[in-house]
């Protein structure tokens, strides 16, 4: 299930991430550290992968279309916030 996001909320939950959380979620899903920094709008290709995000221009900072938002939740449940699933059930 693909979600979309506003460039810059995805920013504000990775730049919300206390230090370690990249390698502990790369860790905790087999992936390499910048495989996971990739997925938060980096771009190093020569150590991580590309992770199936689409960054299309828009309002706040453009609009994130993600393939799989397994990273993201996780990240959301370091930081106590509820997963993206959880929040578009509650909101229909």
């Amino acid at each position: 299930m693909s979600i979309t996001i506003s460039f810059n909320e995805l920013r504000r939950i990775k730049d919300s991430l206390p230090d370690g959380a990249m390698t502990r979620i790369a860790e905790e899903l087999d992936l390499r550290p910048d495989t996971v920094r990739n997925y938060f709008g980096g771009a190093n290709y020569e150590e991580g992968r590309s992770c199936g995000i689409h960054i299309e221009p828009g309002p706040d900072g453009g609009l994130v279309e993600i393939d799989d938002p397994t990273i993201l939740n996780k990240a959301k449940a370091i930081l106590g916030e509820k997963p993206l699933e959880e929040e578009m059930a509650s909101e229909s």
